[in-house]
């Protein structure tokens, strides 16, 4: 039987903030990871993820907080598989706004998640109510008194982090890897390329990279395309324009990794975030 997945999504037109709510059975989504603040709960079934080289499992009552970045997938163990909610806040506004509560806030930290899946009545209600009134698109200032409520809920779930803090577990060349693909990510690179700017070869490389970011030197490429993609659609360009700006072969090569990392098409992930008709 054919597995019964659905997704339904939104974006704030004042924050940028996304409204996500899906059931996947089986399967989900391919290792990958957001540019945004991921802010969710399981609401049914078995909702199995890695993030960080562990494996979680959220059940009903269960938060989770990925940072952006993070590499994770998801799967459903189970024949009925998993529902959840969940919102996909946009960096600079969560830093900005974070920072109107927490006053002495350090200028060279970010907020980081304390845990990636915890235990929170209060902050449960806190993202079901704030996921509610942005989903059904509620008068402005009820949307803001939402967030308000979720940001003090969400204090106390994270900490102040540096900004440039390197990960001491984390090999030099991955890093310089990694930061050497944020910087060309539309260039049409290649590994022999990358190795020699990290001073090794290109199978050490390929090693080192999956050890520290839980995919090869590619498919991050691919992740940092995707995240670009996300923010080009959302903002009207027709997903033909965005597959040849950003080096995908075609927009059939696009739609293909886009429904693999975030289960819905570039198409159908447009009209729902900017309400434009669907322009295949």
């Amino acid at each position: 039987m054919k597995p019964s997945n659905w997704i339904d999504l939104k974006q704030d037109a004042d924050t940028g903030i996304e409204t996500i709510r899906a059931h996947f059975e089986g399967h989900a989504y391919d290792p990958h990871w957001h540019d945004s603040y991921l802010v969710g709960f399981t609401e049914q079934g078995l909702q199995r993820f890695h993030c960080g080289r562990q494996r979680y499992d959220s059940v009903p009552g269960k938060v989770i907080l990925i940072e952006p970045g993070e590499v994770h997938d998801g799967e459903a163990p189970t024949e009925d598989g998993f529902t959840y909610s969940m919102l996909y806040l946009d960096p600079l506004w969560m830093e900005r706004e974070m920072r109107g509560l927490f006053a002495d806030a350090p200028e060279d930290c970010v907020p980081g998640m304390s845990m990636t899946v915890t235990q929170s009545p209060e902050l449960i209600f806190a993202i079901a109510s704030t996921f509610q009134t942005l989903h059904q698109q509620e008068l402005r200032i009820v949307r803001q008194t939402a967030l308000d409520y979720l940001l003090s809920n969400l204090s106390a779930h994270t900490q102040w982090r540096r900004r440039t803090e390197a990960n001491p577990r984390m090999p030099q060349v991955a890093l310089r890897a990694r930061d050497y693909l944020h910087a060309h990510a539309h260039e049409d690179l290649g590994l022999n390329e990358l190795a020699a700017v990290t001073g090794v070869d290109r199978f050490r490389l390929n090693r080192a990279f999956k050890a520290a970011f839980g995919m090869a030197p590619h498919a991050y490429l691919v992740q940092l395309r995707l995240a670009q993609a996300r923010r080009q659609l959302a903002a009207g360009q027709a997903p033909a324009e965005v597959a040849a700006s950003l080096g995908f072969a075609d927009q059939s090569h696009l739609g293909r990794w886009f429904k693999r990392a975030y289960g819905v098409t570039p198409a159908h992930y447009q009209q729902r975030c900017s309400g434009l008709p669907d322009r295949r």
